[in-house]
């Protein structure tokens, strides 16, 4: 096939921007596919940062592009997207032809997370490799980035860039284009079986050029931008060399990597926390459910590729990792150098100031699979898998504990901190509680930590006695996964290092089993055991309700409770939930109990405590007020009260019965006419009524019961200030007929006329009949009520 004849790039590009508002997607890619296929990477290079825009959108979020992060599995454009996309597909060929030809794309500093933005403007170059050559002097305020940098740039920034999207996109993050995306590109470059493959396209020099790769003799340091003394090392660059091809190739995933951690986690400083210690105070990002659930994603996949490092490079001699591929080395590393400072600063914001409902359970769960790495191992019939709380923890993962000891400790702190302030009565945030405490819970776990806690109080001369020796660290050598325990000073130093370098020189280190939070554990299961008793009382009385609203109930007669806001499906929902509550809350009672030794004594006292309250009456209380001239005003007493489901306001209807809103058991029309009607005979004979109801004889108890039973009912209520008020007003006597509205009471005179007719009677017979019975009824009702009163 005969080469296409050269347009003007600017023919080009215009051409492209007009087929893409007139032409569908799959006829779009399609027509690109031929010209990333056919044209140069001179005719390339000035289409390709108009097609980024296109796909991602643009930076400020006015242009949505394809809209990936609301593209599912169902659309019809969901496969030609992905195709496109893939680490194989066109467009990544297109990257990989511009690669080759060294060509250099500009983004604007503006749009990077607010930490980094401040260091570059400030003149001070960023602590990550990844910014370092890249910026241009004097200050323009633009990275100078290869085509793909470029591109991952672009890609991780349409998660976090604000969009206004259409109305009526919803769908499942997890099966959203995007979502699928990342997970794609991490498996394709940060492979856990094998070496990445290399680039589908090779210019005239047999390879595609890498930024600056480094030398194989070159180890991993600098990539954990610590702040201290202790772990600070100087980053190297080294020019371009003749390394061997899986060192050449190795520089996408380290740049993916990078780009992906910078941009998704980067968002808070290290030095602003160790100053402010958040939650007090507020930074400008705010991550979505959806960014949590994305990183989420990338700590599972990094925890699964560190773990498939191979078994005869798991070794404590620094000989034996001379041999080692550059992927095997990044392994090793990966998670400990890239991702857990600044992990650490993300969660510790989110946890601070994410809202105290069900959608933080994106975060925990980024926290637990963090702190859980061996579920990520890979092992065939893996234990750690199912998440079993009966599985021991590996004793090789102890040096992964002591290197992460805050993400364990100081997160469970916060955490519990959180549990206090929520409704536990809800199964969403018990379920929270329950996921916390099965995953400490693992046997070995607790004694990891404390061993890690041991570790951190040695005294200082531990280290200074072996201050000249150096220290076995990922970068020198060391593992997460080796099975060797280290030396004890090493451990000490690692762990000291860790703390300090992630909480400041001056922190004081509050201990997970020291005194201090076993009194926090104890008031929350305290707080547990109330919400049980809660959820039981909630069960009890969703299960009465239940039977108050079956079938046999509606040949009950009896006046309807117009302050009943629960339906009979509703009611079963909410005894399904307290159910699950009841359980999740169970477990997590036991769960603490074992982390924390906590004997049978202590807890059947805390337990009495908790029910002796209870038999106390105080549920059945108002929460704790202070009564003012407009009502009642809570305290922040009583607030924990209302949260925890100790105490609670009877919450009923305090208007005119006769104007509430039509119930779902009325009907609308029958409801409307009778008001109607009851209007018209009050006001024609309302002075009679009154004469009436002011009688001391049996005719004058029949009318006050009649014609007065709501106001009789409102005054057998307990009342609040305010309401206390409106019964001091006067109340007019009338005639209701909206009970015969209710579909319960058409029921059981459509039942009756049918009985009556069964027995030969005629409708104004049988209207008679039950008239009749009614009367009977009441009369012997209130003889048998003043009965009881003069007893």
């Amino acid at each position: 096939m005969a080469a296409p004849a050269l347009q003007q790039p600017s023919y080009l590009l215009a051409n492209l921007k007009l087929d893409w508002t007139n032409k569908p997607l799959h006829q779009r890619c399609h027509e690109l596919s031929k010209i990333i296929d056919d044209y140069p990477a001179k005719e390339l290079h000035a289409i390709f940062p108009w097609l980024v825009e296109s796909v991602f959108g643009s930076l400020d979020g006015i242009l949505t592009g394809w809209n990936l992060r609301f593209l599912q599995a169902r659309s019809a454009e969901y496969n030609i997207a992905m195709d496109f996309l893939d680490p194989s597909g066109p467009m990544m060929k297109m990257v990989y032809k511009l690669q080759a030809e060294e060509y250099k794309y500009e983004f604007p500093v503006s749009y990077l997370p607010g930490p980094i933005k401040s260091s570059i403007q400030a003149g001070v170059l960023p602590d990550c490799p990844l910014f370092h050559n890249k910026i241009q002097f004097p200050m323009s305020g633009l990275l100078s980035l290869n085509p793909f940098e470029y591109y991952m740039f672009n890609f991780a920034s349409s998660l976090i860039a604000p969009k206004n999207y259409p109305p009526g996109q919803h769908g499942s993050c997890s099966d959203s284009a995007y979502f699928v995306l990342v997970d794609t590109y991490l498996k394709y470059f940060l492979p856990t079986e094998g070496n990445v493959p290399p680039s589908p396209f090779s210019d005239t020099r047999g390879t595609v050029a890498s930024p600056a790769p480094r030398s194989p003799s070159v180890p991993y340091v600098g990539y954990g931008g610590y702040s201290t003394s202790l772990l600070k090392r100087h980053i190297t660059h080294q020019p371009s060399v003749n390394a061997d091809p899986a060192a050449q190739e190795i520089w996408r995933s380290e740049t993916l990597l990078q780009v992906f951690v910078e941009m998704w986690l980067h968002h808070y400083s290290l030095e602003m926390y160790q100053k402010l210690q958040s939650p007090q105070v507020k930074e400008p990002f705010t991550p979505t459910e959806e960014h949590v659930l994305v990183v989420r994603l990338l700590v599972k996949h990094l925890h699964a590729f560190s773990s498939s490092l191979k078994p005869e490079t798991i070794s404590s001699s620094p000989s034996a990792h001379s041999h080692s591929s550059p992927l095997e080395e990044l392994k090793r590393v990966v998670v400990q150098r890239f991702v857990q400072q600044k992990l650490y600063v993300f969660l510790q914001h989110c946890f601070g100031h994410w809202p105290l409902d069900a959608s933080f359970r994106a975060v925990l769960e980024t926290w637990l699979s963090y702190i859980q790495p061996w579920r990520y191992t890979g092992e065939k019939n893996n234990p750690q898998a199912d998440g079993g709380q009966n599985r021991t923890v590996p004793d090789k993962w102890a040096s992964f504990v002591q290197e992460n000891l805050l993400m364990y400790t100081k997160l469970f702190q916060v955490f519990l901190n959180r549990a206090m302030r929520t409704d536990l009565v809800n199964a969403k945030n018990a379920l929270m509680v329950f996921r916390v405490a099965k995953v400490f819970v693992q046997p070995n776990l607790s004694e990891m930590i404390q061993k890690a806690e041991q570790l951190f109080l040695e005294p200082e001369h531990a280290i200074l006695q072996r201050q000249n020796r150096v220290f076995l660290t990922p970068s020198h050598g060391g593992s997460f996964l080796s099975s060797r325990q280290p030396m004890g000073t090493d451990s000490v130093f690692k762990v000291k290092s860790h703390v300090y370098s992630l909480e400041g020189q001056d922190c004081q280190y509050s201990l997970m089993f020291g005194p201090d939070l076993r009194k926090i554990v104890l008031k929350l299961i305290q707080i547990i055991a109330q919400a049980r008793q809660t959820a039981k009382r909630i069960s009890d009385h969703s299960t009465e309700m239940a039977a108050n609203s079956s079938f046999l109930s509606w040949f009950s007669v009896g006046s309807l409770d117009h302050n009943n806001t629960f339906t009979g499906g509703e009611m079963d929902d909410l005894g399904e939930g307290v159910k699950k509550t009841h359980e999740f809350l169970d477990k997590a009672l036991d769960y603490l109990c074992q982390i924390f030794r906590l004997n049978a004594g202590q807890l059947s006292q805390l337990l009495v405590n908790v029910a002796s309250v209870d038999d106390e009456g105080a549920s059945k209380q108002l929460p704790d007020c202070i009564p003012s001239e407009n009502g009642l005003v809570l305290t922040d007493l009583g607030r924990l009260q209302i949260i925890n489901g100790l105490r609670r306001f009877e919450i009923e209807y305090q208007g005119d019965p006769e104007l509430q809103p039509i119930r779902s058991y009325e009907n609308a029309f029958l409801v409307r006419l009778l008001f109607r009607i009851s209007t018209f005979i009050n006001a024609r004979l309302g002075d009679h009524m009154e004469a009436l109801c002011s009688r001391q004889d049996l005719l004058g108890r029949l009318g006050r019961h009649y014609l007065s039973s709501s106001s009789v009912v409102a005054e057998q209520r307990r009342k609040s200030p305010v309401t206390q008020q409106m019964r001091e007003r006067p109340q007019r006597v009338r005639l209701s007929l909206r009970f015969l509205a209710s579909y319960r009471t058409l029921l059981v005179l459509l039942l009756l006329y049918m009985l009556f007719a069964l027995l030969s009677f005629g409708v104004f017979s049988s209207t008679g009949l039950i008239l009749i019975i009614s009367f009977l009824y009441e009369l012997l009702f209130n003889f048998l009520n003043e009965k009881l009163k003069t007893q």
